[in-house]
């Protein structure tokens, strides 16, 4: 029996020294990728963090995240079964009142806050006689030192006077909004995105609003093709051509555009088309405006940003917010809530990211290896938020999509909190873009590389899905150029009407064709295009200001050039639209993986495969082939989008109603793969399905 017991314990203790020894279980990220193993410690603190601040705001559990961010419920102004009552945080007060059409602007002891005993917290009580729908009102802010006249920063509805310019908070109380599409679950894979702005969408010289964008552009989407529209410069703003990335009232939609009601309409309308809606939402910094923002909300500048050389943004000339503080975590988390549940927003794109994961807001910097994103110039603070702001919005609709615009390629960012991530659905592929410009501006026509284009863009981590986009709202801003003018330029002006185009006009059609599908056709998630860029917009964006007279010329978008049918643009209109439905006719497409068929860079030839479609390109701007073999899965082709057809401007040298058989191989018998052989004309891109 001793023996046996000796045994037993030997065996026990090789037992033991087997788990002692056995490799360390890595969290998700890390088993994804090995090379972060190094900094394993950093992805755990970083998750250690928001775990400990999750359980800090819950209580310990004791109440959800959701819970925690009913902020707007709470603050700003409300009315209630006994009147109404106003709220604002605003700890370095000494005296607040509310002033406006109510009792001329002045302060009176009827309208005076009262700080609630304890906390920075302000209340006041009226009777629902003292404040009727429409009144413009405004705190009047005491401090030791100081007072001023403010928009409460939990406004949900401020306007501008026509006159005189200013903003004031407004009285908001209509009969409520009744949603007809009361759930709406968006079908998004994959993900096909239309960029817009409400105001810039008319072909009309003027503030475009949400009724007309309703009613004139949705139509178009749809059409189109899309199954989401991300909407820009929706939180309220003082300087219109700041694109809506200088907020001053994060609660409220810009009433440039309408009321919140008809906010609602378009977004409750989009969804009855099956339109997924989402909104740019800005918590990277704030407008330093001082009157209309939370600049110096009550003589403490940093009430709600960074004290000290963090106080603003070098470049942007912002504000930065303390994501330190939790009163400043309980203002944001509220904020995505709000949009969500008040305007059904399906999620939101989340603007400049890499400005709020560095100290540095990544200026300067190159992000060259992983080192450079775990050397400690990291704000775990917000890297924090960001992590909590995407639990919360996935806690409040598990439907809900999030971006990241984020530049530096921080690892983890679109990956699964539970796996050490941050939480984004998606991260956008910001280097393509930045590849096409390098592309179209340095090389010539027949330096352009198969390889290198098909590597850069599928350069993604295998487990973040991504935005391909071959342009965005920046490319088209003033200071830059969008594709087709950087491929056509001043040409566009006066070789764009059918039968009159030259060499240029001929070579921009057939690229911007072919950029946009090799961009499209090889997404891990989804695609973005902005607003007219699908048909070659032909203008830049330029917003009114005193360098163009206040004009508006150029804040808008000429519908009427893509209606036109004696116009080349519909030839890309039309090319864009057959492209995103040759796209979501493969079934899932995203989880169909990129197959490379071929690729020759002398000849400018690559060719892949999704599921059963067959994606071949020939960016050589002098050759064409004849009979070009590609080894494919066996059977017969039918061509169901070709750039070179005529009814997207192109020469028709191909016959798209033919069906093109495989030839037999014994080499490959055992592979079911045989010879494909087909005609491929100069810059030029087809898509076969298989039968």
């Amino acid at each position: 029996m001793a023996t046996k017991k000796a045994e037993s314990g030997k065996k026990t203790a090789a037992k033991k020294a087997v788990k002692t020894t056995a490799a360390p279980k890595h969290i998700g990220l890390v088993k994804n990728d090995s090379y972060l193993e190094p900094y394993e410690d950093a992805i755990k603190g970083r998750h250690d963090h928001a775990l400990w601040k999750l359980s800090q705001l819950t209580k310990n559990g004791k109440q959800t995240l959701s819970d925690f961010a009913n902020g707007y419920e709470y603050f700003g102004l409300h009315k209630t079964d006994r009147g109404w009552v106003f709220r604002e945080w605003a700890p370095n007060a000494t005296d607040i009142y509310l002033i406006g059409d109510f009792n001329d602007w002045k302060e009176s002891p009827k309208y005076r806050a009262k700080r609630i005993q304890g906390t920075g917290n302000w209340e006041l009580k009226l009777s629902e006689k003292a404040l009727k729908h429409g009144d413009l009102f405004k705190m009047k802010v005491h401090w030791e030192g100081g007072e001023g006249e403010r928009i409460p920063a939990w406004a949900r509805r401020v306007v501008q006077d026509e006159k005189t310019k200013i903003f004031s908070a407004q009285v908001w109380n209509p009969e409520p909004y009744v949603w007809k599409k009361k759930t709406f679950k968006p079908k998004t894979t994959p993900l096909l995105i239309y960029e817009c702005h409400i105001g810039m969408g008319q072909d009309a010289e003027k503030v475009g609003t949400y009724t007309e964008f309703k009613e004139n552009v949705l139509p178009r989407i749809i059409k189109d093709g899309y199954n989401c529209i991300q909407i820009m410069a929706i939180q309220e703003h003082p300087y219109y051509g700041s694109f809506g990335y200088h907020v001053s009232s994060f609660f409220a939609a810009s009433s440039r555009f309408g009321t919140p009601e008809e906010l609602k309409d378009l977004i409750d309308t989009a969804h009855q088309k099956g339109i997924a809606v989402i909104m740019d939402i800005v918590h990277s910094h704030a407008v330093k405006n001082e009157v209309e923002g939370l600049g110096n909300l009550a003589g403490d500048p940093n009430q709600y940003f960074y004290p000290g050389d963090r106080h603003e943004h070098p470049a942007w000339d912002s504000l930065c917010f303390d994501y330190g503080k939790d009163e400043v975590i309980h203002f944001l988390l509220s904020n995505c809530k709000y949009w969500l549940n008040e305007f059904h927003f399906d999620g939101f794109r989340f603007d400049g990211v890499t400005s709020m994961l560095y100290y540095s807001h990544g200026l300067g910097e190159a992000f060259t290896c992983y080192a450079d994103y775990f050397n400690g110039h990291e704000d775990d603070n917000a890297i924090c938020y960001l992590t909590l702001a995407n639990c919360l919005i996935h806690e409040v609709n598990k439907n809900a999509i999030t971006i990241a615009e984020e530049v530096s390629g921080m690892p983890g960012l679109a990956a699964k909190f539970t796996d050490g991530g941050y939480g984004f659905d998606y991260r956008m592929a910001m280097n393509i873009p930045d590849f096409w410009i390098k592309t179209i501006k340095e090389l010539p026509d027949e330096a352009w590389k198969p390889s290198s284009i098909f590597w850069e863009v599928k350069n993604r981590r295998k487990d973040e899905k991504t935005i391909s986009y071959c342009e965005s709202h920046d490319q088209a801003l003033v200071g830059d150029k969008t594709i087709i003018f950087r491929l056509i330029d001043a040409d566009m002006y006066w070789h764009f009407k059918k039968g009159d185009e030259n060499d240029m006009a001929h070579r921009g059609i057939a690229l911007h064709k072919m950029i946009r599908l090799v961009t499209a056709s090889t997404i891990n998630g989804g695609y973005l295009n902005f607003m007219g860029n699908e048909f070659g917009h032909p203008e830049w964006i330029d917003f009114p200001r005193e360098g163009n007279g206040w004009s508006y010329k150029y804040a808008r978008r000429q519908w009427n050039l893509v209606d036109n049918k004696d116009l080349c643009y519909h030839y890309l209109g039309d090319f864009d639209r057959e492209m995103i439905n040759v796209i979501k006719s493969e079934k899932n497409f995203n989880k169909t993986p990129v197959q490379e068929i071929w690729h020759n860079d002398g000849d400018q030839v690559l060719a892949f495969m999704r599921g059963d479609l067959l994606f071949v390109f020939n960016f050589s701007p002098t050759k064409s082939f004849t009979d070009y073999g590609f080894l494919v899965p066996t059977g017969s082709y039918s061509i169901v989008l070709d750039s070179d057809n005529v009814a997207f401007g192109g020469n028709g040298l191909n016959d798209d109603t033919m069906t093109h058989l495989t030839n037999y191989d014994a080499l490959y018998v055992e592979e079911h793969k045989e010879w494909l052989k087909l005609y491929l004309p100069a810059r030029s891109a087809l898509v076969l399905k298989k039968n």
